[in-house]
Parts: C-alpha cells; sequence; structure tokens
C-alpha cells in the first residue's frame, strides 16, 4: 500500500512538564505514538523529536509527513508554568481610584487554594503569592458605575492621560484596564483603552498591548476578571511567542495548515486567537475530550477519566454523555473567569518527590515534581531528592533499558542508594519495602480522591467505566482502582499519548461568555418572559459578532461557522447556576422562555436529584454562552480482527523480578505492540512499550479488545 493512498491526516501535540508526546493518524485510522522529553526553553525542537520518534514507527519522515496533514493540534503547560514560577510580563493595572489594592488583596479563597484539608482550617498556613501586578504598577482613576450600569461618577480623563503615562515611562510591556461594573456597561472602560493608546502613541509605543477586561471577559466577579484579563497581558502574550515558534518549524518542514491550541472549555482554537489565556491549561482538558470521544464510540454513558503523568493526577467525570464545565475556576492558585472543564487534580505524579516530615517521620509525596528530569535514577538530571519514578525503577516495574524507548537508560544502583539513605534507613526499612510503601501510599491517596470525586457527586464508582491513561498512568492503574468496583477499567494502548489524542478528537471552537442578570418569578405573565428572552438574544447577537470575527481571522467566513448558543440558569435566590445548552437556536417569545426553564430543570434532576427541583422560586438567567464551531478532520477508532486469546510467542520478551505484596515475584514482559486484538495477559506480566509500561499484577488479568483498549480485571482465585 503507497503511503499516499493512505495519507498520514491528523497529528495532536501534548507538551507537559515531564513529556511531550504526538499522536498522529493515517487515513484509515492506523496510529502512532511519539514521545520525548520536554524542553522548557525551545517546546517546537521536543516536538521535533518527538515527531520523530513517532514516525520512526513507520519509517517515514518529517519532511514526508507534515505537507500530507490538515490538521494539527497543540496542547501544553508553558503558559500554567509561567504563571506558577511568576515568570510573566511587566504589566500596569489601571482600575477605580479608590479600590487600587483590591488586586494585591485577591479573593479569600486564594490564600488557601490547592492546600490540605487540615491547612485549610488552620489560618496561621494561609498565605498570598505576590500579586502578577504590585502595587507600584497599579494606578487608580477617578469613575464609578453602579451595579446596574448606570455611570455615577463620570470618568475624569485627564488622570486616566496621567495614569497610562506613568505607567508607559515605567517601562510595561502592556497594560490592563478593569472598572467595577463594566460588564453592566463597559463605556467608561472602552475610554480608559482608547485614551491608553493614544498615550503609547504619542510616546513611541504604538504597539504596547491595552487590554480592557470588557472586550475579553465581559463577566461579574472583578477579582475573577481583572486576574483572567491580566493573565492575557502576563502570561497569553509571552506564549504567543512559543506558538509562533513552533508554527514557524513546522511551516518550514512543510506544514501547510495553521496549528490550533487546545482552550479550557474543551474545543480548539487557532494560535492567532485574540484570547489566549483560555489555553492555559490544556493538556489534562485533551485526555477529557478524548474519553468522550471514546466513549460516543463505544457506547459508554459514564466515565471517570484519570489521568497520571509526571507532576500530577487529574480527574474528570462524564455523566450521561456530558462533562461539566466550572465558569470560574481556579488555576495557579488564582481565581478566574474561564470557561474550564471542571476537574479534580492532586499534585501527585510519577515525578512527585519523596520526603520524610521531619516531626512524625511519616512520608510525604510532592507537591513539586522533577518534570522532565524524572529522578535520581537519571544520571544527568541533576536532582538530589528522590522521586515516585526511582522507587518504580527499584522494584522492577520500569525496565531501565526502555525508558523512552530507550533514549535514556536509568541507573538503579543511583536510585537505590538514594532512597536507601533518604526513605529506608531512616525508617529502618529494606529498599524494596520502603520504595512499595510510596507506591502504596500514592495508589492509596489516588484510591481515595478518585472515590470522593465520584461520591460528591451522589454517584457510586458502579455506576461508571474507569479510563486510565497518561504516560504514568498504566503502571497504577491496579493500585488506584483496586476494590472501588467501576463496571469496566479501560487502558488505552495509546494511553501515554491520550491527551494529545483528544486534541487531535476536539472540534474547532470558540466560546465566548458574557454575564446577564435577568428573572423571572414562577407563573409570570407573557410580556415579563418576553423581555427576559429579548435580554438574551440580545447578548447571544453580540458574542456571535465576536465568534465569526475570530473564525474570520483563520479564512472562514460566516456561512461555515455553526451556532451552538447557551446559558447559565439558577433557581431564583439560590447561589450556584448550571450551563444548559439552549433547546432554541434563538430566543424572541414567551414559548422560547418556557423550552429554556425546561431544558434547565431536566438537567437540574439529572446533576443534583429530581427532588431537588424547585420552579416555584422561579428562574434567574445569571449568563449568556456562543459557542461556533466549523468542521475538522478527527482520527478514526482502530478496528483489528480478533486472534484468540492466546498473545503471540514473539511478543513475550523475558521475564523480569518486580516487587509486591513483601516479596519478588517473576513477571512475564510482553511487548505491547506485538499483542493481537483478542490476546489475554494474566498476571503477573509487565507489557512495556516505548512510551509507557503497563503493569497487571498477580491477581490481575488484562484483554486486549479490538480497538486496541485493555480491560483489567481482578481474577477471584
Amino acid at each position: 500500500m503507497g503511503h499516499q493512498a493512505n495519507p498520514v491526516q491528523v497529528m495532536g501535540i501534548d507538551a507537559g512538564g515531564t513529556m511531550t508526546d504526538t499522536f498522529f493518524v493515517q487515513a484509515d485510522g492506523e496510529f502512532v505514538v511519539g514521545k520525548a522529553q520536554s524542553n522548557p526553553d525551545d517546546e517546537s525542537l521536543a516536538i521535533t523529536q518527538s515527531s520523530k520518534d513517532a514516525l520512526s514507527q513507520w519509517s517515514r519522515s518529517i519532511e514526508d509527513v507534515y505537507p500530507e496533514m490538515v490538521t494539527y493540534v497543540y496542547s501544553g503547560t508553558a503558559m500554567l508554568n509561567r504563571v506558577v514560577q511568576r515568570k510573566g510580563l511587566t504589566v500596569g493595572l489601571i482600575v477605580n481610584r479608590g479600590v487600587e489594592d483590591f488586586h494585591r488583596m485577591g479573593r479569600a479563597i486564594q490564600s488557601y487554594l490547592g492546600y490540605a484539608f487540615e491547612d485549610r482550617i488552620h489560618l496561621n498556613t494561609h498565605r498570598y503569592d505576590p500579586p502578577l501586578v504590585p502595587i507600584e504598577r497599579t494606578r487608580g482613576v477617578t469613575e464609578r458605575t453602579d451595579s446596574q450600569g448606570e455611570v455615577a461618577i463620570p470618568l475624569r480623563e485627564d488622570e486616566a492621560r496621567q495614569a497610562a503615562a506613568e505607567l508607559i515611562d515605567m517601562g510595561v510591556d502592556a497594560l490592563v484596564i478593569s472598572l467595577l461594573h463594566s460588564h453592566k456597561n463597559g463605556g467608561s472602560e472602552r475610554r480608559v483603552r482608547d485614551i491608553c493608546r493614544a498615550v503609547a502613541a504619542e510616546r513611541g509605543r504604538p504597539d504596547l498591548p491595552v487590554f480592557a477586561s470588557v472586550d475579553y471577559y465581559p463577566v461579574r466577579k472583578e477579582s475573577h476578571r481583572t486576574n483572567s484579563t491580566i493573565l492575557e497581558a502576563y502570561a497569553a502574550e509571552p506564549s504567543r511567542k512559543t506558538l509562533t515558534q513552533i508554527s514557524e518549524r513546522m511551516k518550514t518542514h512543510g506544514a501547510r495548515h495553521d496549528l490550533r491550541v487546545m482552550a479550557t472549555h474543551g474545543g480548539t482554537i487557532s494560535w492567532k486567537a485574540k484570547e489566549l489565556a483560555r489555553t492555559m491549561v490544556s493538556g489534562p482538558v485533551g485526555g477529557v475530550i478524548g474519553a468522550k470521544f471514546l466513549g460516543e464510540r463505544l457506547g459508554y454513558d459514564n466515565i471517570a477519566c484519570s489521568d497520571i503523568g509526571g507532576t500530577s493526577f487529574d480527574m474528570a467525570l462524564i455523566t450521561r454523555g456530558s462533562f461539566a464545565i466550572a465558569a470560574d475556576p481556579d488555576m495557579a492558585r488564582l481565581a478566574l473567569s474561564l470557561p474550564l472543564v471542571a476537574m479534580d487534580s492532586v499534585g501527585a505524579g510519577a515525578g512527585s518527590f519523596v520526603r520524610l516530615d521531619p516531626h512524625t517521620n511519616a512520608i510525604k509525596l510532592g507537591p513539586d515534581s522533577a518534570g522532565y528530569r524524572v529522578g535520581i535514577c537519571w544520571p544527568e538530571s541533576g536532582l538530589d531528592t528522590v522521586t515516585v519514578t526511582d522507587c518504580h525503577v527499584v522494584l522492577g516495574y520500569l525496565n531501565p533499558h526502555n525508558f523512552l524507548g530507550g533514549h535514556i537508560t536509568l541507573d538503579v544502583e543511583r536510585a537505590h542508594a538514594a532512597i536507601k539513605t533518604q526513605v529506608a534507613d531512616p525508617l529502618g526499612l529494606s529498599v524494596e519495602e520502603a520504595a512499595a510503601g510510596v507506591i502504596e501510599l500514592l495508589d492509596l491517596s489516588l484510591r481515595d480522591h478518585l472515590r470522593a470525586t465520584i461520591s460528591a457527586k451522589g454517584y457510586s464508582p458502579t455506576d461508571f467505566v474507569c479510563f486510565s491513561y497518561g504516560g504514568a498512568g498504566p503502571v497504577h492503574t491496579y493500585g488506584y482502582t483496586q476494590g472501588l468496583g467501576f463496571k469496566d477499567i479501560i487502558i488505552p494502548a495509546w494511553a501515554a499519548g491520550f491527551s494529545a489524542f483528544g486534541c487531535a478528537t476536539a472540534d474547532f471552537e470558540y466560546r465566548y461568555d458574557k454575564s446577564v442578570d435577568v428573572a423571572v418569578p414562577n407563573g409570570a405573565p407573557d410580556v415579563v418572559k418576553t423581555l427576559a428572552v429579548k435580554a438574551l438574544q440580545n447578548a447571544w447577537s453580540e458574542l456571535a459578532a465576536k465568534v465569526i470575527e475570530e473564525f474570520a481571522i483563520n479564512g472562514f467566513d460566516a456561512a461555515e461557522v455553526t451556532l451552538r448558543p447557551g446559558y447559565r440558569m439558577q433557581y431564583m435566590g439560590q447561589l450556584n447556576d448550571l450551563e444548559i445548552d439552549s433547546p432554541v437556536s434563538a430566543a424572541a417569545t414567551a414559548e422560547d422562555w418556557d423550552k429554556l426553564i425546561a431544558a434547565f430543570d431536566e438537567t437540574y434532576a439529572r446533576v443534583y436529584a429530581s427532588a431537588a427541583r424547585s420552579p416555584e422560586l422561579g428562574f434567574s438567567v445569571t449568563g449568556a454562552i456562543m459557542r461556533g464551531m466549523v468542521a475538522t478532520q478527527k482520527p478514526h477508532l482502530p478496528k483489528e480482527p480478533l486472534a484468540g486469546e492466546d498473545p503471540p510467542e514473539e511478543a513475550r520478551i523475558g521475564r523480569r523480578p518486580f516487587f509486591r505484596n513483601n516479596h519478588w515475584v517473576h513477571a512475564t514482559l510482553w511487548e505491547m505492540e506485538a499483542l493481537k486484538a483478542g490476546n489475554r495477559i494474566t498476571g503477573p506480566a509487565i507489557i512495556e512499550s516505548p512510551a509507557t509500561t503497563f503493569v497487571v499484577p498477580d491477581g490481575f488479568a488484562a484483554w486486549l479488545d479490538e480497538h486496541r483498549l485493555f480491560h483489567l480485571k481482578t481474577i477471584t482465585g
């Protein structure tokens, strides 16, 4: 079969903190996964390396394949890391006079985000991170718009000019403007924006970026909106350079189409998009989108997504075929106004550092991680603290000569010596017992977290199929799922590149949100309902224009864009709203209002329980949402003929001792790529691939189906 008859069409990229994964799909659905160590200094090099690793499996080159492709989707953590490490641009902030301190004060919750429960309840452990914009680069201008959008004190333009001049003379890289209640009336904020641009031009800096919050995030909650707009200037602008670099390097290798980037809401946007902060946490989102794509094709409605990489364990739930969107999530200890696929993260992964608490001698994992430096077992790492990966190596879980397909050789003796000194000797244990204790502790904490996440939504694990992926997922699957009672546990053969795969399955989709305040009592007359839907429709029309404008930048005209309106609604007086896909494409009549509240009622009953519905309270629309999509090429699910339960002899690559339950057992080693659909592997076994390792301990068996998905089962014996 010639290559041209079966071109490579789709490429997904996941540039994580530890590994950069690439995922390539041919027209017939066949795919390969590539892996390379991440390169924080130049991501484009790691992507090139990872691409070469993947395409070598097809004996093809980048120059040969890039020109064939029609879709390239990127996701990465560089922007998030830039915020966490406070390495963004120098930004100036203009707010209302009298509230210059509100960004520095932040929301109270920001002082304990990411803390364990015991630290949350002890105030003395709370700390505020330094603000993204310090008070010296903050200026106040006299202006006040009230909560209904009425201008109570007009803007003093001379103060705005002076504020802009002072900040520009300080040498800021960008200006951000965020005035109170601007989502209700953005007139003053837009005027300050125009003044800033004029002053910048007068001072010889006509290209200085100016960000008015109303142009980006016209939503309530000042802290969230201000943080999000600052991120556009502070972190997204430098990331634009990274994306330009990646795009240019791909073009030099023959790429013909524009790079797309995974966004927090679960769609992909162009790297040229105006709002890039919404690509801040894209890797884990890709995994959830990939799980939804697989679930739709395999008929699974309820899926627990679990993703273990080098730095974190990310969980999300898909219930009745859809995932939840958090309207004001937190990231990097900041409260934000970005729509984000709702996920729970624990700062524990394969690269997490292992330490002993100096007071109690208890083992503590993370939250910091070795990232791309793996562990002490990698001699070039420069590390002096043990990581979870060091424990894997000592226990025989990983093949030290086949890490990253053999590109990196791991030193078992180095890891052994470090664990002995740092963990085993102080605890009076053997090295194996100490390392096994670390792995058990990690598995137990992940299992508890998974159970709690599902229970908190009012479900039981028995309602769910669990998908396990991420480079380190298959090593731990048996440990963190044991005893939870999932219907099925599925590990894709491409688990290591699953987030990159998910990026490739995502729609090309822009999404914009706007706060709306519309309240209608239960049983209100038609005239009140009609006014309510008109207010919502006005917001939809405004957002649709933004969506179409973004697609126009990428050469699509309005006729090619499918618009899908949505809204956020709650019962009047309640604190939490829900996001609903609109049952009507446009709203104009009282009947349309009745359809909107019926859709909300149905969703409310699904999320909370039928008995909790309270229509007698009346209904409030709190936000308008507009999504626009353009059809894209997506991967096909592979389908292979079943070849029987017995694996082919050439797939067997030897035996290796590994330590479990306080003794060494001899595991049979299998090469993942050589296994055939229908094969059943009984533990103790280790299934190796260049990019991941799947551990099947004694008491477990794994079956490979025709879509190259492993199903892990406990054997009762």
